[in-house]
């Protein structure tokens, strides 16, 4: 009966943060943190964890594609993953293995239109992990509506450096000159294809650390960070909600800041070709924003 009663109190929550909701990210990216606590909790082996957030993902996963978010990113596999136990790895390159494959397979993920990638040192992970990567690429590469990525044997600081060595190959070789290194040539050299801004960084388990995930992406970006303390296994869709608000609450705040910038850059112009300047920003500016007052002096 209680669980009943939570179960339609949640349904009842999940309904109202969705009227709340007018827009949503363009690209979120989830760090899921949790599995082995939330096996451990459980009374289960690593391994079960890992399985139950796979559902997770897949869930997440359909959230997306039915809100209109163009790009998911998750962090399946961290270069720091390489230090467990070999019998936890080997699970964890079985499972990514299983679900690539079913992922490039499933009808919704086609339906949907669901692009598949991985980012990250993929060269290193076993063979059988490479095979379904290229796999779920090939399977998908004709589809542009949502982006899936997967980021395996992936590490921020490990992508700058190996885009920082590429770099000074490219110029040792005389193939780029050092003037030429700018924002779009560190981007091509980063991940195949090209990568979204992120917006959203979501990371579950209540550490309150983005872990040098995407750093060129979000930190740049100065992407929306929301963290909460439910494990990757029990996150739900009021959490997936709770993050989307918590990054439009974020954007409205940075609206209001550009907004009140142009405006004191207006005046600083003088009411009359303040004006003026105003008017071409009009459009970009967020509506409610207040007009500058014509004066007697402002007629020049």
């Amino acid at each position: 009966m209680r669980d009943w009663i939570a179960r339609g109190v949640r349904a009842v929550y999940e309904r109202v943060l969705r009227r709340e909701i007018s827009g949503v990210p363009t690209h979120v990216a989830i760090i899921q943190d949790g599995n082995r606590r939330y096996a451990r909790e459980q009374g289960t082996a690593a391994k079960q964890g890992h399985e139950a957030g796979a559902e997770t993902t897949e869930q997440v996963l359909e959230w997306c594609a039915d809100l209109g978010i163009e790009e998911l990113t998750i962090y399946a596999f961290s270069t720091e993953n390489f230090d467990r136990p070999a019998t936890e790895r080997e699970h964890l390159f079985d499972l990514l293995t299983e679900k690539l494959y079913e992922f490039a397979d499933s009808d919704r993920i086609h339906e949907e239109g669901v692009r598949i990638r991985a980012l990250g040192q993929t060269h290193r992970v076993p063979e059988r992990v490479q095979d379904a990567i290229a796999y779920a690429r090939q399977q998908t590469a004709a589809y542009d509506t949502l982006t899936l990525n997967v980021a395996i044997a992936y590490g921020g600081r490990a992508a700058l450096l190996d885009v920082a060595q590429d770099v000074a190959d490219g110029v040792a070789a005389g193939d780029l000159e050092p003037g030429d290194v700018d924002v779009e040539a560190i981007e091509s050299r980063l991940y195949d294809g090209e990568l979204r801004d992120v917006d959203l960084i979501v990371r579950t388990g209540g550490d309150e650390r983005t872990s040098n995930f995407l750093p060129w992406h979000a930190n740049g970006n100065e992407a929306a960070a929301f963290f909460c303390t439910p494990y990757w296994p029990e996150f739900s869709k009021v959490d997936f909600l709770r993050a989307i608000r918590t990054y439009e609450a974020r954007e409205a705040s940075w609206r209001q800041t550009r907004t009140q910038r142009a405006l004191a850059l207006v005046r600083a112009l003088g009411e009359g070709r303040g004006r003026r300047v105003l008017d071409r920003l009009g459009e970009s500016l967020p509506d409610g924003t207040e007009p500058i007052e014509e004066t007697e002096s402002s007629a020049d």
